[in-house]
């Protein structure tokens, strides 16, 4: 008897559990969870996402076959490829003459976290954040190479504590958006000791190993981003650009590339007009992980930008 009860309890709780995974699911098919469906997209942070007026862009820009003029819809930055993913295109890449864009290009060249800030003042100066916005964020190179360029003057205790600072500081502006009802889908920066401008910094400095500083100063700022985000699990979804460029880095033939240590661009054009046709004699625009000193290439972008995406379209919104 006591069998015949243990088993018709099993049963039951089996169905229990059925029942439960069923309503989770949408009961069979009948509902599910709806994908977050934003109608405009709104991009913060440096030259690693940003369009310039021109179209040209802070990576080696890809040329129309029958002009070969810049075409700013080849070799997308990461802020164009999340935009293309929901069907959206920024004013500064309109090719197709989109009657109302759905993007907001606030990302500028040259730009720190405290610019950042700037602009969100500046658009919610003029405007607000919906639930249907969806804010991309990725800034901090330039921080980096700010407070790297004050050693030795500075010691280094004092700038690891003011790279950790401005971490936060981005991570305040992020919850910022968040609070005002934007959704944010924010980039962690990757280790500027990787760049070339890094590996060279190595290589002629004898004091201490600077490409390590880099990388202490690039790690304290993105943990101390990432430690101070609103953790909800909802408003804010993270990318995680430093590992992967990591990763790249320690197996670049695994990802198809043969050089990861060198810039692709040649260094007597500006980096904004560095295009297909102005690389190094044996650069591959494909196989180069960076197009500039510290600017990444089309691959590195294109990767970014799919981490992004992917982010964007299963955070629960």
């Amino acid at each position: 008897m006591q069998r015949v009860v243990s088993k018709n309890l099993k049963r039951g709780l089996a169905a229990l559990v059925a029942a439960a995974l069923m309503a989770g699911c949408g009961g069979g098919g009948t509902a599910q969870i709806e994908p977050f469906a934003p109608t405009r997209i709104i991009a913060f942070g440096d030259e690693s996402g940003t369009i310039l007026q021109s179209g040209k862009k802070y990576t080696i820009n890809g040329l129309a076959s029958d002009t070969l003029q810049v075409d700013c819809r080849a070799n997308p930055v990461w802020t164009q490829l999340v935009a293309s993913g929901f069907g959206f295109v920024f004013p500064q890449c309109n090719s197709d003459f989109v009657a109302l864009p759905q993007g907001v290009m606030y990302a500028a060249a040259g730009a720190k976290v405290a610019d950042v800030r700037d602009r969100i003042d500046q658009h919610l100066a003029n405007d607000r954040f919906s639930s249907k916005d969806l804010v991309v964020m990725m800034v901090g190179v330039n921080d980096i190479l700010e407070l790297y360029r004050q050693f030795p003057a500075v010691s280094k205790a004092s700038l690891v504590n003011e790279a950790r600072a401005r971490g936060k500081q981005l991570a305040d502006q992020a919850n910022r958006i968040a609070n005002a009802n934007g959704r944010v889908v924010i980039s962690t920066i990757f280790d500027v000791g990787l760049t070339p401008f890094g590996q060279r910094e190595r290589q002629q400095a004898t004091d201490i190993d600077r490409a390590a500083f880099l990388d202490e100063l690039s790690t304290a700022f993105n943990i101390t981003m990432r430690l101070n985000l609103l953790n909800d699990g909802r408003l804010i979804g993270l990318v995680l650009t430093d590992e992967s460029i990591q990763q790249i880095a320690r197996f670049p033939g695994a990802f198809g590339y043969s050089n990861v240590t060198q810039a692709a661009c040649r260094t007597d054009v500006a980096a904004q007009d560095c295009t297909t046709s102005t690389l190094q004699a044996d650069a591959s625009p494909t196989q180069w992980l960076w197009a500039g000193d510290t600017l990444l290439g089309p691959t590195a972008q294109q990767r970014i930008g799919q981490l992004a995406l992917s982010r964007a379209k299963n955070n629960p919104f």
